[in-house]
This record gives structure tokens, C-alpha cells and sequence, in this order.
């Protein structure tokens, strides 16, 4: 039928139905624009801070040490109130956990919820950074008969965070043992224990419906030690492999380098099964011990260096996973202290990166990566002054690397973040090392006729950071200064390029309803 002849309300219900199908089209597409923007945030690594450590240093110290370690984020195990009230102000994240025998009295009460939530959340935000809670820890296989608590705790304090209009700012979920996922090699066929679905269905549907992650606790080492002789030391570890080397999946060709991203993507695939792929799979835990007995022969120094090391890498080079390259999951290493207060096997007790005493177990390999941690000290050098040098022939060798020598000493002209304390052997210091990381550390470059030297102790103090602490990232290549949190620079710039994708659909939207709209109009003349 000719559109001329038509009754005039039926042209305006077809149109009005096309403007509300476009729109719904256009509102979806919207959706899961928001959803990737969830996932696209600067994936970091984070440690986990177990307390069954004697002697462990108090809550300011602790925090302390954090900052002096360039830690951004942390977990903790429950809410302490101590190391709550000295984070504030420090920038430093943190998930705060409700532990396993806390879970009865708030699963039952919705009074109890947010009573935990008004003492342990509102209290504290936002001068302290809480940016999750976990709601237990390995519920469903550790503690089975709390099971059926574990969705009414999650939702009753999700509905006090909704009371406090904080929902939107802190997520949260429960970390899981990677034994939920059966069938985890290939990934393409794992699935959740059956056992399990009365929980995690309503689970998947509360973490897609206020966009709060999947947190799983991995551990690549465990994966090996259950399957030596099928699953190589190398797969384990990250170590670089031939590609005969290469697990398969059979199911879909894709290729893995090492066991974790396999985890993660059995994780992606088991929800996709479950017709879920808006989630993003966060690893509340993971981590390789550095000593164990005679039945753990696996757990050494070389290995558990090797491996977080790797790790850490990985996760900061964006490496993403084969089922989702563009979707890097970020990682708390667990963990921060050896907990000698751990029963046995002796690995129990040996998975911190510390001692009590704040001494590091082993240091770190991952240069090239921007400094992590403070101990991670290999050829992660800065060029500086020695001590005992007159003013007279500092002041000469500055006015070289400042002029002929071309270094870079922008940071130390009045009003910049170097220029304090204002002294010839601070700026010297700045300026050799700017020289020395200029020349890429090569041998001689920190010189200057014996009066500067090399040390593994970054020089940065307060917001001056020196140029051996600033790195070019691969992907952006703008200068980062690693040892501020991961939402900074590059993660503004992020957000600037998302708000315009997202204007871009919102463009696209109006443009539909002016052209409808205008079709409108013109119908009585088509009419007439």
C-alpha cells in the first residue's frame, strides 16, 4: 500500500515504533560501549596483605612502606580498622574483605549489612580509597555450608552501598578457588561445577548487572605440581616457548604461552556458556612460593622470582589473553609478607615477596616494565651525585650536562617539581641522572670526572620523579611516571578518547531522531 494512502495515526505509529526500536538499538549499542569501558581501565598489578605474620609492623609503618614500595593497590583479608584510617589521603587502593565466619550474620540482616557497611566502608571513604569489598573468600569450596549465604550477604550490602549512593564507586564480588571451573585445558570447554550454578547463576547476573568483576584466585603453581609430566615448568612460568611448546585449543586454534591465561580464558569461556560475556575476570590471587619441603621441590627462590616477575610483565605490557587480547586482567600477587604463622606444608608460609622485617626474599626482574616495587633493583640504575664534592666544580659540571650535554633539566628551573630543595648538588643530581638515562645507561655516562656515581636507590623525593623512574609506554607513547597510581596520565588520556566514542553514539542518536522528526513534520504535505 502506497504511503499516501495510509490513515494518518497508522504512519504515526509505524514511525513512532521505528524511532523506538532505533533507539533501543542505539541504547544497546550504548550499553556495552559503558561495559567496555569497564574493561578498557589501565590494568595494574596489586599485592594481597595477609596479617599471620609475627612481629608485623604497625599500621602507619605498614602503610609506610607501601608508599616508599610504590604500591597503588592492595587487598586485605578483612577491614581492618588501623590500616584503614592510616591509608587516607595515600592514593593507595584497596578491597576490603568480609571473612567467611562474617557471612551468617550478614546474610541474615539487612541491619547487620549495613551496619558493616556504615562502620567499615562510610567511615573511611572517600579520604581512604576502597574500591571493592569481597564478600568471603573461596565460599563454595571451602566453606560449602555458607554457600547459600553467600548471594544474600552480597546483596544486602550492595543494597546499603545503594543507601549511601556509593554502588557506582565501589563493586562488589567474591573470590573464587579456580577448582569451580571443570575441564579447564582446552579453555573452550570448561565450565562451572554444576554443583555450584544455584550460586553462580545469580551470581553472573548481580556481577553483570552493576558491572563488578568475576574475582578469581589462580595459581599456575598448583596447576603444575597436579600435573607434572603433562603441563611444562616453562607453560608455567612464563618462560618464552617454541611454538611446539604451545598448548592448543584443539576448538578454536588458539595458541598459550603460559598456564595463566588459560585460566582466565577457561573463566571467559565458562561464562560464555553461560551466555555471560560482559564480565571481566579480576585475579584476586596469585603467586609462586619460594621455599617448601621435601614434596615441593618446585618452590624455590629462582622460581617464585621467575614467575611473579613474569607476571608482572605481563600484565603491564597489556598482554590480554588469547580468547581476548584487547582485555588485560589485572592481578594482586599474593603476597606482600612471608606469613610465618601458617601451618603446614612449609610452602604455606613462604609466598611473600618480604619478610616481617621488611627485608625483600628476592628481588624482582621486571625492568623494562617501569619500577613496580623499590626492591626490584635489577638495571634499574640512576646516575647521581657523590658525596664530599665542592659547590665550585658541581656547579661546572651542571652548566655542561645543562648546556653542551643536552640533558633534559626543565625540573629543576624555578617553580618546577625539582627545583626544591633549591641547591646545587639536588639539581646536579637531576641533571646527571637525565644525562645518564638520555645516553641509555651506558658505560661512562655517569662520570664526570669522578664526582657522580650509579645507584640502585631511587633518588625521588615527594613529586619530584627523577627520569630513570619515567618511562615511554609501549602502546601510548607518552612519558608515564610509573610510581604514581595507574589511573593517571595515561589513564586521563584514556577516558578523553572514551568520552568522545561515547559523544560519538550519542551524536548518532540525535541525528536518527532529527531525521525521523523531520519526516514527521513533512507527512501532512505528503498527506495533502
Amino acid at each position: 500500500m502506497a504511503l499516501s494512502k495510509l490513515p494518518l495515526y497508522s504512519v504515526f505509529f509505524f514511525l513512532y515504533i521505528s524511532l523506538f526500536i532505533s533507539s533501543q538499538a542505539l541504547s544497546s549499542k550504548i550499553a556495552v560501549a559503558q561495559i567496555k569501558d569497564q574493561q578498557d581501565n589501565e590494568p595494574f598489578v596489586g599485592i594481597n596483605i595477609g596479617e599471620d605474620v609475627s612481629n608485623l609492623m604497625s599500621a602507619t609503618e605498614l602503610v609506610s612502606f607501601l608508599q616508599f614500595q610504590k604500591v597503588t593497590h592492595i587487598k586485605l583479608y578483612d577491614a581492618d580498622p588501623d590500616i584503614l584510617k592510616a591509608l587516607a589521603k595515600t592514593k593507595i587502593r584497596v578491597i576490603i574483605s568480609v571473612p567467611n565466619n562474617q557471612l551468617l550474620a550478614i546474610g541474615s540482616s539487612n541491619t547487620t549489612a549495613a551496619s558493616w557497611i556504615g562502620k567499615n566502608v562510610v567511615a573511611y571513604y572517600p579520604q581512604t580509597v576502597i574500591t571493592a569489598i569481597a564478600v568471603g573468600d573461596e565460599v563454595l569450596t571451602t566453606v560449602p555450608s555458607s554457600a547459600p549465604l553467600l548471594m544474600p550477604a552480597i546483596e544486602s550490602l550492595y543494597s546499603a552501598l545503594v543507601a549511601e549512593n556509593l554502588h557506582n564507586q565501589i563493586k562488589i564480588s567474591t573470590p573464587h578457588s579456580a577448582s569451580i571451573i571443570l575441564d579447564s585445558f582446552p579453555p573452550s570447554q570448561s565450565f562451572f561445577n554444576q554443583s555450584w550454578i544455584s550460586v553462580i547463576q545469580p551470581l553472573l547476573h548481580f556481577l553483570s548487572r552493576t558491572g563488578s568483576p568475576l574475582m578469581m584466585n589462580f595459581y599456575p603453581y598448583y596447576v603444575f605440581m597436579q600435573n607434572k609430566g603433562v603441563v611444562p615448568l616453562d607453560n608455567s612460568l612464563f618462560k618464552p616457548l617454541t611454538p611446539s611448546k604451545e598448548m592448543v585449543d584443539p576448538n578454536t586454534l588458539l595458541h598459550y604461552t603460559n598456564v595463566l591465561d588459560a585460566m582466565v580464558d577457561a573463566a571467559y569461556f565458562s561464562m560464555k556458556n553461560m551466555n555471560f560475556t560482559d564480565v571481566v575476570v579480576l585475579v584476586t590471587e596469585s603467586g609462586w612460593p619460594s621455599k617448601g619441603d621435601s614434596k615441593e621441590p618446585y618452590a624455590t627462590i629462582d622460581n617464585a622470582d621467575t614467575y611473579n616477575s613474569n607476571l608482572i610483565k605481563h600484565v603491564l605490557d597489556h598482554s590480554g589473553t588469547p580468547f581476548h587480547p584487547e582485555i588485560t586482567s589485572s592481578v594482586y600477587l599474593y603476597e606482600l609478607f612471608n606469613e610465618d604463622l601458617r601451618s603446614p606444608p612449609v610452602s604455606e608460609a613462604n609466598w611473600g615477596l618480604f619478610y616481617a622485617n621488611s627485608t625483600p626474599v628476592y628481588l624482582l626482574h621486571v625492568s623494562g616494565s617501569g619500577t613496580f616495587l623499590a626492591n626490584d633493583t635489577t638495571n634499574q640504575t640512576y646516575c647521581i651525585v657523590m658525596d664530599g664534592v665542592d659547590s665550585k666544580t658541581l656547579q661546572a659540571a651542571l652548566d655542561w650536562v645543562c648546556g653542551p650535554g643536552r640533558a633534559n633539566c626543565s625540573e629543576i628551573q624555578p617553580g618546577e617539581n625539582c627545583y626544591q630543595p633549591n641547591n646545587v648538588k639536588n639539581h646536579a643530581s637531576y641533571a646527571f641522572d637525565s644525562y645518564y638515562q638520555k645516553e641509555g645507561r651506558a658505560s661512562g655516562s655517569c662520570d664526570f670526572k669522578g664526582i657522580a656515581m650509579t645507584t640502585t636507590t631511587d633518588p625521588s623525593h615527594g613529586s619530584c620523579i627523577f627520569p630513570g623512574s619515567k618511562k615511554i609506554t609501549n602502546k601510548a607513547r607518552t612519558v608515564v611516571n610509573t610510581t604514581n597510581p595507574s589511573n593517571a596520565a595515561g589513564g586521563s588520556r584514556l577516558i578523553s578518547f572514551k568520552s568522545s566514542r561515547m559523544s560519538a553514539v550519542d551524536k548518532a542518536l540525535q541525528t536518527l531522531l532529527t531525521v525521523i522528526f523531520s519526516i514527521l513534520l513533512y507527512i501532512p504535505f505528503m498527506m495533502s
